[in-house]
């Protein structure tokens, strides 16, 4: 689990709105994800969220910017997007975009992450 400090130290580099909005975010994460573990990869500017050390096992990822902020999800490509929230033309990723702390409460990011705990859980079924 990250502490509380090398959160601080990772999000001091962005503005105050997407630092609250990455916590807002974050919370929503662990309510929907029940003991699931948080990684922060300065280098990719992100923060992982996990049930392993393996690619397959990554859930989905924060990506904060000067910008705004993603929602990043593995095998977005997979997950059911009936209202359109997911971005993004790679191959297997998909995200959100987050502009509003509005939008973290968007009842659709939460489906978003049940599916993706779906996804992940069916896949260690196989």
């Amino acid at each position: 689990m990250t502490t509380s400090s090398q959160l601080d130290q990772f999000l001091s580099h962005y503005d105050e709105l997407i630092v609250h909005n990455t916590l807002v975010l974050r919370e929503l994460v662990f309510s929907v994800l029940p003991d699931i573990t948080e990684q922060i990869d300065v280098s990719a500017k992100m923060i992982a969220y996990c049930y392993g050390q393996k690619y397959a096992e990554l859930i989905c990822v924060i990506i904060p910017s000067k910008k705004g902020l993603k929602l990043g999800f593995n095998r977005g490509t997979s997950l059911p997007d009936p209202t359109g929230l997911l971005k993004g033309t790679g191959k297997i990723s998909r995200y959100v975009e987050i502009k509003k702390t509005e939008a973290i409460h968007d009842p659709a990011v939460k489906v978003l992450l049940e599916e993706g705990l779906k996804l992940y859980q069916n896949q260690l079924v196989k």
